[in-house]
């Protein structure tokens, strides 16, 4: 990452970037080594900058308004190894080494953990760690 950090000051790079209306952007993370699509977020230019500055994936929480670092919580962090815009320039893809294993809530490894099976949604992968012993229950 250290590539596109250094040169932050003297490239338009975020410019480039198709924003939504409301300045944002959806990014899939995607791992690295294997290729599985881990799961989409949200970002807006300071998260992807502050992504690009320290390697480390931050994303926007629409629901919370706010700046959300990956595995803040959790500790299942995503070290990003490689940022890449879509040729619409209106997505962006982050290749990254997901710590832990687990990229969702749900305590799986994917967020698109759900399959069409004939009229319904079947969960098909498994738990990995249960959520409550990863956030603590409410």
């Amino acid at each position: 990452m250290k590539d596109l950090s250094d040169n932050l000051d003297t490239l338009d790079w975020l410019d480039a970037i198709r924003w939504t209306a409301d300045g944002l952007v959806p990014a899939i993370a995607q791992d690295a080594a294997t290729g599985d699509i881990l799961m989409m977020a949200w970002m807006n230019r300071e998260s992807l900058r502050l992504t690009a500055e320290e390697g480390q994936a931050v994303y926007w929480s629409r629901s919370r308004g706010k700046l959300w670092r990956k595995g803040e919580t959790s500790g299942h962090q995503q070290v990003v190894k490689d940022i890449r815009l879509d040729c619409d320039e209106d997505v962006i893809l982050l290749k990254v080494e997901q710590k832990g294993g687990i990229a969702c809530h749900t305590g799986r490894r994917s967020c698109f953990y759900r399959s069409l099976k004939g009229d319904q949604w079947v969960g098909v992968e498994p738990v990995i760690k249960d959520p409550d012993a990863i956030y603590g229950s409410n």
